[in-house]
């Protein structure tokens, strides 16, 4: 495992209730308001893959209200959290960047703040193997970075040290494409963390067909 890969892993398995904490506390967070974008466009009983589950709330837990979800996470403290708390869901540790699941299988993938936990360099490669584990016409929404300079490790997130790393806007969308998808919905928004303001851009990204 790489450097990045221990540092995120070890410090979500540590910071497993302060996270929560953090998240609470937090204003302005749109993720909800994003996942209500994709559910309309989704028949009941799709296939999901969420990337980067975590504890699986709120969003994971709001999935599987309606549809057959698989959860993937590399921290086995928050898998357990999420198994715990939403068992009509399939959850799997594995690293978001390099698992394997079926082509063509899938009618959407989410990956809410955990492609910024992949180092930059990887994030085409990681776009293009999603693409291929959707059906024709199938959705990615995701969190990506709004900002141009990202890629290292951060000594203090939530009590424990922590890996980012992310391109700007433009070339964002540019490998959203390349990777084959058409974007439906790109957004950058701003919200209010516990340590300061935060910028995201959010992209619904549909799989051409």
């Amino acid at each position: 495992m790489t450097n990045e890969r221990a540092i995120v892993e070890q410090g979500y398995d540590a910071m497993a209730d302060a996270y929560l904490d953090y998240v609470d506390q937090t204003t302005g967070d749109p993720r909800l308001r994003f996942l209500d974008q994709l559910l309309a466009r989704l028949q009941p009983g799709s296939q999901v893959v969420d990337l980067g589950c975590g504890a699986g709330i709120p969003c994971t837990a709001r999935l599987a209200e309606q549809h057959n979800v698989l959860g993937i996470d590399i921290s086995t403290e928050q898998l357990r959290r999420a198994q715990d708390r939403i068992p009509s869901a399939r959850f799997t540790k594995a690293d978001i960047a390099t698992v394997e699941l079926p082509p063509h299988t899938f009618d959407a993938v989410t990956a809410f703040y955990s492609l910024t936990h992949i180092p930059r360099v990887e994030h085409a490669d990681v776009l293009r193997r999603i693409a291929g584990w959707l059906k024709a016409d199938g959705y990615l929404l995701a969190t990506l970075s709004a900002r141009g300079d990202t890629d290292g490790r951060q000594d203090d997130f939530v009590g424990v040290p922590m890996y980012f790393s992310g391109y700007g806007p433009d070339t964002n969308l540019r490998l959203l494409h390349e990777a084959g998808f058409d974007p439906v919905i790109n957004e950058i928004v701003t919200m209010n963390e516990p340590g300061g303001e935060s910028s995201f851009q959010w992209l619904l990204g549909r799989k051409r067909g």
